[in-house]
C-alpha cells in the first residue's frame, strides 16, 4: 500500500505506526510513531534500556513487534524479514570477513545480490574513494587499524545505495581522538551520498555533533524529537535537560499565573515566555548563561568546590546548601575565582529555561 502525505508534502521515508514489543510482562518499548525524511540523519539517544536499540532492531526485523507497523518508500513492511527490507547496517563491531580483502568485503552484498563485475568493480572504486582507502584495496582486515577498518564497514553499507542505513553505535570501540574524526567522516559520507541513516548512540557529543534531528529516548519511550539546537537550548523536561549537556537545575514550586519560582535556594524570575503548568517544575540554566554576579533572572551563592581547566574554557564548580552544585562554564579572558572562594553566580531571565 502506497502512503500519501498530507498536504502535498513529501512522504517520509520511514515511518514507524505504534511500533511496540513486549516480553511477557516485561515492554522493551511503548507504543512509538516517528517519521524520518528522504536524507535526513537521525539519532537515536538514550541511556542504555531505553529503547533505542529495540526500535532500531524493530525497523531492520531483527527482532518481531508486538504491535505497531514500519513502512519504507511507502510500502509496508512489517512482516518482511531483514534481507527483504533493503536496508544497510552498521554495528559496533566491524564483522568484517577475516579472509577477504578489502576490496572484496567492500563488493560481497553487491555479489550476494547477482549484479554484474563491471557494476561491482565500478561500485568498489567508488566506495573506495568515499572513504579514502584506494591505497589499501588489497589488504586484509587484520592489516588495518580499528578506524580503518570501520571505514571498510562504511563502504561496505554504503556501496549498494540501501533505502535506509542503521547504525548501532558503530564508533563504541574506538577511542576518543579517532572516534571524533570518524564522526567527521560519517558526516561528510551522509552528505555526499544523500543516504537516510537512523544512528543509535548513548553518547550525547556524538550525537549532538551528527544529527539533524535528535530523538531522545527514555523509559521505553520518546521524550523529546528535535533539532540539537532545539533539545539543547529548549529541553521540554528535567531528563532532557540533564542528559543533553551539563545543565543547572532548581526545581521549585510555584502559584497559577506566578511569575516566578520558589526553590530551596531561592526565589528565581520565569523566563518571560515560560507558562507554569500544575503547582511544580524546574529552572534549567545552562553553565554557559551563569556568570559571577546577580542578575535579573536569578542568582545563587556558593562555595568554589572544584575548578576544571579545558583550554578553550573553564569550568567552575560551586557547592551550595545542603550538598547541591552549581557548574559555570567561563571562556577565556573571564576573571576565574580560586578554590574555597565565596562567590555570587547569577543569569538573565530568558537565558533560563522553564521545564516539567
Amino acid at each position: 500500500m502506497t502512503m500519501n502525505a498530507p498536504g502535498g508534502e513529501a512522504p517520509p521515508k520511514l515511518l514507524v505506526e505504534g511500533l511496540c514489543k513486549r516480553y511477557g510482562a516485561t515492554t522493551a518499548l511503548d507504543p512509538t510513531s516517528l517519521a524520518v525524511r528522504e536524507g535526513e540523519f537521525l539519532t537515536l539517544l538514550g541511556p542504555s534500556g531505553s529503547g533505542k536499540t529495540t526500535l532500531l532492531q524493530l525497523i531492520c526485523g531483527l527482532v518481531d513487534a508486538t504491535e505497531g507497523r514500519v513502512v519504507i518508500d511507502g510500502r509496508d513492511q512489517s512482516r518482511m524479514p531483514v534481507h527483504q527490507r533493503d536496508i544497510g547496517l552498521v554495528f559496533q563491531h566491524y564483522a568484517l570477513f577475516p579472509h577477504l580483502t578489502v576490496a572484496e568485503n567492500i563488493a560481497f552484498p553487491l555479489k550476494m545480490r547477482g549484479r554484474p563485475s563491471a557494476e561491482v568493480a565500478k561500485r568498489v572504486d567508488a566506495a573506495l574513494g568515499m572513504v579514502h582507502l584506494g591505497h589499501l584495496a588489497a589488504r586484509f582486515p587484520r592489516e588495518l587499524s580499528g578506524g580503518q577498518q570501520q571505514r571498510v564497514a562504511l563502504a561496505r553499507c554504503f556501496v549498494y545505495q540501501p533505502s535506509i542505513i542503521l547504525m548501532d553505535e558503530p564508533l563504541g570501540a574506538l577511542d576518543k581522538k579517532l572516534r571524533e574524526h570518524m564522526q567527521i567522516e560519517i558526516k561528510r559520507l551522509h552528505r555526499e551520498s544523500g543516504a537516510t541513516i537512523v544512528y543509535v548512540t548513548h553518547d550525547q557529543e556524538e550525537a549532538l555533533a551528527l544529527s539533524d534531528r535528535i530523538c531522545l529516548m527514555n523509559h521505553a519511550r520518546i521524550e523529546q524529537l528535535g533539532s540539537p539546537r532545539e533539545i539543547y537550548e529548549r529541553p521540554r523536561t528535567a531528563f532532557a535537560a540533564d542528559f543533553i549537556g551539563i545543565s543547572n537545575i532548581f526545581r521549585g514550586t510555584f502559584a497559577t499565573g506566578a511569575s516566578r519560582i520558589e526553590t530551596p535556594h531561592g526565589s528565581f524570575a520565569l523566563p518571560s515566555d515560560a507558562t507554569p503548568v500544575g503547582e511544580g517544575g524546574a529552572l534549567v540554566v545552562r553553565p554557559e548563561h551563569l556568570r559571577l554576579g546577580a542578575a535579573d533572572g536569578g542568582h545563587v551563592t556558593g562555595i568554589v568546590a572544584e575548578i576544571v581547566y579545558a583550554g578553550s574554557e573553564t569550568r567552575v564548580i560551586a557547592t551550595l546548601s545542603e550538598g547541591a552544585t552549581v557548574t559555570l562554564r567561563l571562556q577565556q579572558g573571564e576573571t576565574v575565582p580560586e578554590l574555597g572562594q565565596q562567590i555570587v553566580a547569577g543569569w538573565p531571565r530568558d537565558k533560563a529555561v522553564l521545564v516539567s
